[in-house]
């Protein structure tokens, strides 16, 4: 399973270095958006393919 690291701080609730389980992922005509499980199973995020890749980063 992969795991994401926030860079980041996210305006709603977490907090930059906070870790993520890649839970799902979708596409609809072009556009990707991706299911983010917090570690500690307290909450979930839905971020698109961009957000991704800038505020986040792979910790396999």
């Amino acid at each position: 399973m992969k795991m994401f690291k926030l860079i980041e701080d996210d305006p709603s609730a977490y907090k930059k270095g906070t870790k993520f389980f890649l839970i799902s992922h979708s596409e609809f005509i072009g556009v990707k958006s991706y299911v983010l499980l917090a570690e500690d199973l307290k909450g979930k995020i839905e971020v698109t393919e961009d957000e991704l890749r800038n505020k986040f980063v792979s910790i396999h």
